[in-house]
């Protein structure tokens, strides 16, 4: 687990050094997590989602619409809606809230496993307003059946190869999300990639960072490296590029009654980084201390939108 002795304070580092922190500057990207329940039990997911974990419950329609209303009202300038999980495609509220945010002129990116949840749903998606504002990203964790297979469990390549394609060729919006193990390259696997979408006819550049966004492994065994104030001169990086200056994700635990406003998609379990139940008090400042922080954000250079 994580090493608290790193975290314990949120000001400073364990070495007395100030620690960094990031101020939001704008909601460019809203995110909601529809719930940890999934229909795979991944051996490096970040949240632990499996078809056991309601830790987060699913997020239902009128929620969605609470903080889309905020938005409007206080002209926050919102563009991007990102849908999260668990797996957004068993929330059985998915196509209502994809319909809604799509009448509503957002661009919408839901993050999908590519497995069963989303091929029941394969129909109701092609019926969908301005559909062209959806991307759906899938998760393809390695160019080859057998490494992605090691992450995702046995017999889960093939059926995300057919329903890559199937959605390819009914003209929906893709991208794919993969992983970077320590001991391999991007440009091995972009490669790796290019060969495989080649092969399959994806319509997919491997090579736009956009269409194939590579994440770093995250891992709560590891020891992470404290972000103080001055990495950020060190690293040659700016807070405003960092997901919790531009994004805020909403989140319903288990048992809880109220939605809470968090800096981003990876810190869900930590109560400290609760921002709120309403997106205008969440501009607060967000302090670094947490793992993710730097396997991530900081040294992994990632966002998730």
């Amino acid at each position: 687990m994580i090493n608290k002795k790193l975290f314990l304070n949120k000001n400073f580092t364990s070495d007395g050094k100030p620690r960094a922190y990031v101020e939001l500057r704008k909601i460019d990207t809203l995110w909601f997590n529809t719930g940890t329940l999934c229909n795979l039990k991944c051996n490096d997911c970040y949240i632990e989602s499996s078809p056991t974990n309601k830790n987060l419950q699913y997020i239902n329609l009128l929620e969605v619409k609470k903080y889309i209303i905020e938005i409007k009202e206080n002209n926050l300038g919102t563009k991007l809606v990102g849908l999260t999980g668990g797996e957004p495609f068993m929330n059985p509220n998915i196509i209502y809230i994809l319909k809604y945010l799509l009448e509503n002129r957002f661009k919408v990116l839901v993050l999908s496993n590519g497995m069963r949840p989303i091929e029941i749903k394969f129909k109701e998606l092609l019926t969908l307003p301005n559909l062209n504002n959806l991307t759906i990203r899938i998760s393809l964790d390695h160019f080859k059946k057998k490494n992605h297979e090691k992450i995702r469990g046995s017999n889960t390549w093939k059926q995300v190869i057919r329903n890559l394609i199937w959605l390819s060729n009914n003209g929906l919006n893709l991208n794919i999300a993969s992983k970077i193990k320590p001991d391999e390259s991007e440009k091995i696997i972009r490669e790796g990639f290019y060969k495989l979408f080649k092969k399959i006819k994806l319509n997919i550049d491997p090579y736009n960072k956009n269409e194939l966004i590579i994440f770093p492994i995250m891992d709560y065994e590891k020891t992470s490296i404290e972000i103080t104030q001055d990495c950020w001169r060190v690293l040659d990086k700016s807070p405003e590029s960092v997901m919790c200056s531009n994004s805020r994700m909403i989140i319903k635990r288990k048992d809880e009654i109220n939605t809470k406003v968090l800096p981003c998609t990876l810190i869900t379990k930590d109560k400290e980084f609760e921002l709120g139940n309403d997106l205008v008090s969440s501009k607060k400042k967000v302090f670094l201390n947490h793992p993710f922080c730097s396997q991530f954000c900081i040294l992994g250079n990632s966002s998730c939108s």
